[in-house]
């Protein structure tokens, strides 16, 4: 028989990114596409377009650029940093570099040509007066919006477009027939046909109109529109969703541990409509048997589906005040993944031993399928918890309540001892009108039963990243990094001005941030020194190098239990699906280098979700407040600049300012390190903290900003 020839692997014609990259340092010099073709012996125009559309993609990624001759040269070589604009209102910028390092300052005109998210190289020329890095810009990479939402006006004769993005400081000129019916005084999306230039402002042409300003939900698709967040399901995942019914097929039940005799139940906000966990609890000797069970959405979105793909270009779910934004179409994300109660789901679970001081002692996952027993609210679980008679809990749940109280109490003491941040600060809740105006904005206190999801979550959470850690698969952490040193340096002359002990930024740990709130909690100001520590701590973020987490002292945490909502969550699940089926880790969809591209995407999409909700959020105050000129309220000092106070309305937990002008009349000076404005002739001082009652004087709604006035001499 003859002997089979082995198959040659097939090599691509045109060299890999790495392989350009060695070609290139080796050359030692910048050169031309025609000589590049040569050195590879690649022949043909095919093989002219293949290769520069590589070129192009390691120009947009930051690898190499392109100068003005003509020539490919590596970024290195060159001192260049690359990184994403960061835009401000007035005129100037930083870039964000994509190595992590120090923002780099954009001076007005050097961001002349450019647009809060773009791609950029810049070379560091200098420092600012402040000692920061200065740069100029040496090339776009890539452009970061192509659509942007703002108001069509004109201007003797000449249409313009003012961006709604406040980070965006240009003017879209519009040409004549490139209104697209659009009105002066509309709110539009303009798309830029020519971007800026040093010498020559942006063109565009008006391709949707959005609405009148204050029309129903305008501030809501403004947001959406600004911030690119996509809304309209492709054609290929609505051809995709079609095989889901609204119930879960009974041979995907096979094989699964049966859950649906255990009462386990969902405890959610009362307008939830998508509900990812749900929680079961039984005393089990000393301790306590907990089951964390969470929407298998893993068995409805594969690895590379149409859905997949979507799921990742929006990264999460977006809750407006209005309506939401969901990452998953609706037949999946309120229904077939959803835990809805009395119906068959699929779920993945964590089954944990807890001991009586709050540790886990022994964790597996499995696959299941459960059954839930009843939709409760916080509401609902509050008021039993806190033994009010009309709360509304089924008699049969009751003892699954009081054995969850008291595993939330075991946790919460393991919490105190390990020294997690106990920052337990008040949210507000957005009452619309049936014509989608602002009706009221109500103050919500999280009660225990928010507490006793929330730690219940966090143990699953930690139980999934140790899984992760423990069988060495690549998946996204959840990391929390200690306090950026020169934010708590600011943040620690505050603190000892007030007579606080406050440890050296490079031994600060969680639980001196507790001891602080503890020594504070009294004080009319403690929301605002709250909110001020809060700031000065770094965001958390995705990725696959486990670094901990600072605000829950933590050595690995990872998200796990809201993957109808959240991305990342879903990949951890992949991540031990895989292992729990027996697959090894060289064996997984992905490798190390595709978590680290995922944790940045998904970082960025959270960032974009949480801009635009505040976005909206701050539209909807300032509607609000619109009512309220002239009114009188008490407030505390939430900030002080050298232009004045930021003066927090308690009972709405709305924000203005009272600039120095309106305050009595005198020289002001601003002491940075005790955070208060001092009078040079009068010795008055304003403080961070002090409480303060304000009149409402003027609201901006273009800016988003609210001007208040000090109510009389104080």
């Amino acid at each position: 028989m003859p002997k089979k020839r082995k198959k040659k692997a097939y090599k691509h014609p045109i060299p890999s990114r790495n392989e350009l990259l060695t070609f290139l340092e080796k050359k030692g010099k910048p050169l031309r596409i025609k000589k590049i073709l040569e050195d590879f012996g690649l022949k043909g125009q095919r093989m002219r377009s293949l290769l520069e559309d590589r070129l192009y993609g390691m120009v947009r990624a930051g690898q190499i650029i392109e100068n003005r001759r003509g020539e490919f040269c590596l970024m290195a070589k060159l001192d260049l940093v690359t990184g994403t604009v960061s835009g401000h209102r007035d005129g100037f910028g930083f870039v964000i570099p994509d190595d992590g390092g120090d923002d780099i300052y954009l001076s007005a005109r050097e961001m002349r040509p450019l647009f809060d998210g773009d791609r950029v190289a810049v070379k560091v020329v200098g420092t600012d007066r402040r000692g920061k890095p200065e740069g100029d810009l040496v090339e776009v990479l890539e452009r970061g919006v192509r659509e942007i939402a703002g108001q069509f006006i004109r201007e003797r004769g000449i249409g313009i477009v003012i961006p709604d993005n406040a980070r965006i400081s240009h003017r879209i000129l519009v040409g004549k027939g490139e209104a697209g019916g659009a009105k002066p005084g509309q709110v539009v999306v303009v798309r830029i046909l020519d971007y800026p230039t040093h010498v020559e402002q942006a063109t565009g042409k008006i391709v949707r109109v959005i609405g009148e300003p204050g029309a129903k939900g305008i501030a809501t698709e403004i947001a959406i529109q600004s911030h690119a967040i996509p809304t309209d399901w492709p054609k290929a995942v609505r051809a995709e969703i079609r095989k889901f019914g609204k119930t879960v097929p009974e041979g995907a039940k096979q094989g699964r541990v049966d859950l649906r005799d255990i009462d386990l139940v969902t405890i959610d906000g009362a307008d939830a409509r998508d509900f990812d966990d749900a929680v079961y609890c039984e005393r089990a000797g000393k301790g306590w048997r907990l089951l964390v069970a969470i929407a298998d959405v893993g068995h409805y979105v594969e690895i590379g589906s149409a859905l997949d793909k979507e799921a990742t270009r929006r990264g999460t779910s977006v809750y407006f005040p209005d309506r939401v934004v969901p990452m998953l179409p609706e037949v999946l994300s309120n229904g077939l993944c959803s835990l809805n109660p009395k119906v068959d789901r699929l779920c993945l679970v964590c089954d944990m031993r807890v001991s009586e001081t709050g540790k886990v002692t022994r964790s597996t996952f499995v696959e299941a399928v459960m059954k839930s027993s009843a939709r409760l609210t916080y509401g609902q679980v509050g008021d039993f918890l806190a033994g009010r008679p009309k709360h509304g809990v089924p008699k049969q749940l009751q003892g699954l309540l009081r054995d969850l109280q008291s595993l939330y109490k075991a946790f919460a003491g393991a919490r105190q001892r390990r020294g997690a941040l106990e920052l337990d600060i008040p949210g507000t809740r957005f009452e619309l009108d049936e014509d989608g105006s602002i009706a009221a904005i109500r103050v919500v206190e999280r009660n225990d039963a928010h507490r006793l999801i929330e730690e219940c979550m966090i143990a699953a959470n930690v139980q999934a990243a140790k899984f992760l850690r423990r069988h060495r698969i690549p998946g996204l952490y959840r990391v929390h990094a200690k306090p950026d040193p020169e934010r708590f340096a600011e943040l620690r002359l505050f603190l000892l001005s007030l007579g606080l002990k406050v440890p050296h930024p490079d031994h600060v740990k969680p639980e001196q941030f507790n001891r602080l709130l503890q020594q504070v909690k009294d004080r009319p100001d403690s929301v605002s020194i709250a909110m001020t520590m809060l700031r000065s701590l770094t965001h958390a973020e995705y990725t696959p190098e486990n670094i901990g987490h600072f605000g829950l002292s933590l050595d690995a945490y990872a998200h796990f239990t809201s993957p109808i909502r959240r991305y990342p969550d879903l990949l951890v699940h992949r991540a031990i699906r895989h292992v729990i089926r027996g697959g090894k880790p060289a064996r997984y969809a992905y490798k190390l280098g595709d978590m680290e591209r995922l944790g940045v995407i998904t970082s960025a999409h959270e960032r974009r979700a949480e801009e635009a909700t505040r976005d909206v959020e701050a539209w909807l105050k300032c509607e609000y407040m619109e009512n309220k000129l002239g009114e009188e309220f008490a407030g505390v000092v939430s900030g002080v600049t050298n232009f004045g106070l930021f003066v927090q309305i308690s009972e709405l937990l709305i924000d203005g300012l009272v600039h120095v002008t309106s305050l009595v009349n005198d020289y002001y000076h601003f002491d940075s390190g005790a955070m208060q404005l001092v009078g040079e002739r009068t010795g008055r001082k304003y403080r961070l903290g002090d409480t303060l009652r304000v009149t409402v004087q003027r609201v901006d709604m273009e800016t988003r900003r609210i001007d208040f006035a000090l109510a009389k001499e104080q």
